[in-house]
């Protein structure tokens, strides 16, 4: 397997974390916060000790974007996009 195959493996592999991230947070503000020591509490901790390193500057220069009660985060939407471009030409 090639460097840039391996690469592009690690870039998938995170954008799939940045989806379980998503789905979690629905979670959340579906069916409330969760119960401390929860399997979804757990959940929640390792993806986002995962992903709040690559969200957490963009989110510095980009701030959510609230309209209403609603929160969008754009540093989400930024990376998630950045990752896909990036593996695109690989």
């Amino acid at each position: 397997m090639s460097v840039l195959a391996l690469v592009s493996l690690a870039l998938l592999l995170v954008q799939l974390v940045l989806v379980v991230r998503v789905v979690l947070d629905w979670s959340v503000m579906l069916a409330g916060p969760a119960m401390p020591g929860s399997f979804r509490a757990r959940a929640l901790d390792v993806i986002y000790t995962i992903t709040e390193p690559l969200l957490a500057p963009v989110r510095k220069v980009l701030p959510p974007l609230r309209a209403g009660g609603v929160s969008i985060d754009l540093a989400f939407i930024v990376v998630f996009l950045l990752i896909a471009i990036i593996r695109s030409f690989l």
